[in-house]
């Protein structure tokens, strides 16, 4: 696994205000598009996009998706 951060200022704006956010790991980066994504397009469409993301790399042994995952 490779050792990197990022330094990235994401600003959204929504009908209701706006977001602003600083992710500064591949983690915080996947949760803030997951968050954006299910407000976006709704839970179930946020789940199908998902899911082929993992399919794509169902061949990969390096991913897992932990408990209570699909």
């Amino acid at each position: 696994m490779s050792s990197h951060s990022i330094d990235a200022d994401i600003k959204v704006k929504w009908d209701e205000g706006q977001s602003a956010y600083s992710p500064g790991t591949p983690e915080e980066l996947l949760l803030i598009a997951i968050d954006l994504l299910v407000r976006d397009r709704g839970s179930e469409a946020a789940r199908s996009f998902i899911d082929q993301v993992f399919e794509r790399y169902a061949h990969h042994d390096t991913i897992s998706i932990g408990p209570g995952g699909r």
